[in-house]
């Protein structure tokens, strides 16, 4: 079977940006299920890789973002999502995980054919990501219940697009057969 792995897109995020206050009810909800993904995904050996903005600190590393966003006002979203000595880390500057960074190159390196995607905002990052993943030819899964939205009419709408355009198969988080 070939290699999956879980993408936590942007979760580490001090939240003080300008959509912030409509977004965080919406982390709130999805962080329980991401968080039991992330358990899941662990458990069966998949890589995580988190892939996240950098805020602008371009000489920062993962460790110095993390320490960042856990000094921050809602380090309690946060923590529980933190990535493990396992984890994989990506920086980005866009919204795609893919544009200008290396993720693909870790992909191809890892044999990994499909990725899940989870984190936030279904429709940017997650919906870019999908589809810069489409044209890569890496199979997408979607956990829509563990992704985070700013807009719910414009993630359902973005969910719908990822599914009938990019071929991504839309799933729950208790879905069988993710890793």
């Amino acid at each position: 079977m070939p290699a999956t792995a879980l993408i936590v897109i942007d979760m580490l995020n001090a939240y003080e940006h300008e959509d912030a206050e409509l977004l965080l009810p919406s982390v709130c909800e999805v962080l329980p299920r991401l968080t039991s993904l992330l358990e899941r995904a662990r458990r069966s050996d998949a890589d995580v890789i988190y892939v996240n903005d950098n805020f602008g600190l371009w000489r920062s590393h993962h460790d110095e973002l993390l320490d960042t966003v856990l000094r921050g006002p809602r380090a309690d979203l946060v923590e529980p999502v933190r990535p493990d000595e396992d984890s994989l880390f990506v920086v980005k500057a866009r919204h795609s995980i893919f544009y200008q960074t290396p993720l693909e190159y870790l992909l191809r390196q890892h044999g990994i054919e499909t990725i899940v995607l989870c984190g936030q905002v279904t429709e940017q990052c997650v919906l870019y990501s999908a589809l810069d993943a489409h044209i890569r030819h890496i199979g997408v899964t979607v956990v829509e219940d563990a992704c985070a939205h700013i807009h719910r009419d414009l993630a359902e709408a973005a969910l719908r697009m990822m599914e009938r355009n990019m071929q991504a198969r839309i799933v729950r988080s208790t879905a069988e057969e993710l890793f």
